[in-house]
């Protein structure tokens, strides 16, 4: 798919991606058999929907607090503009406990999202960050709860045709 193109759903598509949200285990015949469609159209909506991008993936979702990490946070990074954005995602890649990091604008340049087990262990992962030498500053912001947990399908739902 090209960057920038919109997929468009119908309410068939809508109802399998909720399908399979509140069922991943679910199987295509099972799935066919509940939207009242037949298999080959629920695997050819699939096959869609994966090869478009809107399915990235169907593995679990974990929960990070449960296997020890009970600390989230917020990093903003600042980074020398003459080494660029490569060498500090392959840096930023190697720390386990970055779970996600996104190129923005505004006084930043990088935000990340990064697990840690305590707030004593967050200082280590931070200056595991902060060691490489392209990173010039960060800045730390620890969430303390998650009041709306990452979500999609208020987005499918709304994207219907």
């Amino acid at each position: 798919m090209n960057p920038g193109q919109v997929v468009q759903l119908d309410a068939l598509d809508a109802r399998l991606i909720e399908l399979l949200a509140e069922e991943p285990r679910i199987g295509v015949l099972e799935c066919s058999r509940r939207l009242q469609v037949a298999r080959g159209t629920v695997q050819a909506r699939l096959d869609k929907l994966v090869g478009r991008g809107v399915i990235a993936g169907f593995g679990p979702d974990l929960g990070p607090a449960a296997l020890g990490f009970t600390v989230t946070s917020f990093v903003t990074l600042e980074i020398s503009q003459r080494l660029g954005h490569d060498p500090v995602t392959r840096h930023l890649a190697a720390i386990p406990e970055v779970l996600e990091a996104h190129t923005i604008t505004g006084s930043g340049d990088v935000l990340c999202r990064i697990v840690a087990r305590s707030n004593t262990d967050l200082q280590r992962v931070i200056d595991q960050i902060v060691a490489y030498e392209g990173i010039t500053r960060a800045s730390t912001i620890i969430a303390l709860a998650e009041q709306i947990p990452y979500r999609v399908l208020p987005l499918v739902r709304s994207a219907v045709a």
